[in-house]
């Protein structure tokens, strides 16, 4: 069963209220309007198109706050206020400070943040890996805000990683409960992070790499027509078991840059699976952000 025809039975089972939540997502993703805001989770709605803080990112340093402090706040703002309103940060990008000074005196329920806990070696500067109960505070003294919609372990590649993240999901989960967070999940690096996390009832959300090329995507080195349909396949999977869905790479982290037609091209790719609930990009330029937006909504 489809996962539209799964949410329309449960839908109608619990009155006509949900059936219309229903049929207002997919008319937000099928309308393709930046704008448009979708169901990201039963807790976090967010606009179809986010701002990827982290490209490049490692050490708490990313393209965006290399490019400068003043001309990553006004990109920032740019993409606020042509309807970009998701911002996907991580504390391995050290991208929480500008994104909360761009987002000085906005409404706070007129943007979402999303962000994420480095748990695996190396990455930030310390050495020791502290509970999200202890790390989180830390998170909402840096974007300056008292609740956080969505934080996610970040990137995972094993086909099992929930074991080895017991303590820290059930840290998680705490903070969902107390509304420290709105909703939890995983960053995938692999097919077979994705595949657990559809079977994790834990998991709210999926980050997810996709575009139309299988560039930086895991399977068959050789073969990227595999690649793409064994991350579709997978992908499929985790949103068939109703995880809210996060396209990453769809531009594949800057190596289509020289190409419209590409980008063109999965783009196109991207926002027409069924799969896929939001697609964050990279921006580095206003003008990467008004084409992105036209090539979603065209």
């Amino acid at each position: 069963m489809k996962r539209r025809d799964f949410l329309g039975m449960a839908a109608l089972s619990a009155g006509t209220l949900a059936l219309g939540s229903v049929s207002a997502q997919e008319t937000a993703k099928k309308s393709n309007d930046p704008a448009a805001w979708v169901q990201l989770t039963k807790e976090v709605k967010c606009s179809r198109i986010g701002f990827g803080t982290g490209m490049r990112g490692s050490q708490r340093a990313s393209d965006l706050t290399r490019m400068g402090w003043s001309k990553g706040i006004e990109l920032l703002q740019f993409a606020y206020d042509h309807g970009v309103r998701f911002f996907d940060c991580a504390d391995l990008y050290g991208t929480h400070f500008i994104v909360a000074e761009a987002m000085k005196g906005k409404a706070r329920d007129s943007y979402v943040l999303g962000t994420k806990l480095w748990l695996l070696p190396g990455g930030i500067p310390e050495q020791e890996r502290l509970s999200p109960e202890q790390t989180v505070p830390r998170f909402l003294r840096e974007l300056k805000t008292d609740y956080i919609d969505l934080v996610q372990i970040h990137c995972m590649t094993d086909g099992n990683w929930s074991a080895k993240n017991e303590d820290a999901m059930a840290s998680l989960a705490r903070l969902k409960e107390k509304g420290v967070i709105r909703a939890h999940g995983v960053s995938t690096h692999s097919n077979a992070a994705v595949e657990h996390a559809a079977k994790t009832t834990w998991c709210d959300t999926i980050h997810v790499r996709i575009n139309s090329e299988g560039m930086n995507m895991d399977g068959p080195k050789d073969d990227a027509a595999k690649r793409v349909e064994e991350g579709v396949r997978a992908i499929q999977s985790a949103h068939d078991a109703g995880k809210g869905i996060i396209a990453m790479k769809v531009l594949g982290e800057g190596k289509m840059s020289g190409n419209f037609e590409l980008r063109k091209k999965s783009t196109n790719f991207v926002k027409n699976l069924d799969c896929v609930d939001v697609m964050i990009v990279g921006f580095t330029e206003k003008q990467h952000v008004t084409e992105f937006q036209n090539l979603v909504n065209s």
